[in-house]
């Protein structure tokens, strides 16, 4: 009995790794955008507080 064609595990291997890097990339492209968000809305809210002070 033939035990048929031999997998290719190096191109699997390589497309693991190809992919362990995109969602890498991803996870850090979120990461940085939602520190951006935060730091945006702290400065906000902070000229927000001083204007609100101001005007009373």
């Amino acid at each position: 009995m033939a035990k048929g064609p031999e997998k290719n595990t190096k191109n699997k291997a390589l497309h693991i790794k190809l992919l362990n890097q995109k969602k890498t990339k991803l996870q850090e492209e979120k990461k940085e955008k939602a520190l951006r968000l935060k730091v945006l809305v702290t400065k906000m809210n902070a000229k927000r507080n001083s204007s609100e002070s101001g005007d009373r």
